[in-house]
Parts: structure tokens; C-alpha cells; sequence
């Protein structure tokens, strides 16, 4: 498994696991990470990284507004 280490400066109010977390979200947002691997990634179980998605800003529902109208004809 490939290992990143960053240097983050002091004055960044983050925590190994907040920075963690954030990354997380992030690939899960963008489609590089199933819900659950994100989980993993964040350190949490699924149900806690659903819990948390909203408080930063990411829907559980990664859709685009083209695929939501496809699905909507498709049904």
C-alpha cells in the first residue's frame, strides 16, 4: 500500500483524523472511493461516515443532475 506523508504547517487547526476524514470525503465525493472504502480511509464505520458527510458539505447521494433525470426516465 502506497504511504503519503505531508508536512502540515502548526497553524493548520487540523488533526491527523479530521485530515484524514476530509480526505476521505473528498475521494468519496469525486467517485475514487465506494462509500465504504471511504469509511475505511476515515477510520469510522459506514454508518458513522453517513452520519458525518453532511457536516462537511458532501451528499451521500453522488449523483449528477443528468444521471437523476436518466434514472427518472428509466423508471
Amino acid at each position: 500500500m502506497p504511504m503519503l506523508q505531508l508536512h502540515i504547517p502548526d497553524f493548520v487547526p487540523l488533526g491527523t483524523r479530521e485530515m484524514a476524514f476530509i480526505l476521505a470525503t473528498r475521494l468519496y465525493e469525486t467517485g475514487k472511493l465506494s462509500l465504504g472504502q471511504a469509511a475505511d480511509l476515515a477510520g469510522v464505520s459506514k454508518r458513522t461516515f453517513v452520519e458525518l458527510l453532511g457536516d462537511y458539505g458532501v451528499s451521500l447521494f453522488n449523483y449528477a443532475p443528468g444521471e437523476i433525470e436518466q434514472d427518472f426516465r428509466n423508471a
